[in-house]
């Protein structure tokens, strides 16, 4: 049971990195800098880097690559 218990947090936590990269790949307000500074964050401390990117970064209205009808 702990060791299920443990697996399926290190799967959330994988998850969750993931969507975490690729939302700082597709965001269009960070430089590419950023984007590569956030991704090395998130690889290094998976859990704490998530946590900080999710808390750091600027909520809503943001859109991904070009804007519709350009």
């Amino acid at each position: 049971m702990g060791l299920t218990l443990l697996w399926l947090l290190m799967l959330l936590v994988v998850i969750v990195s993931i969507a975490a990269i690729v939302d700082a790949v597709r965001r269009s307000d960070l430089t590419g800098g950023a984007k590569a500074l956030w991704v090395v964050v998130i690889l290094i401390l998976p859990l704490l880097g998530t946590i900080i990117y999710v808390i750091a970064r600027p909520r809503g209205g943001v859109t991904y690559g070009r804007e519709p009808g350009s």
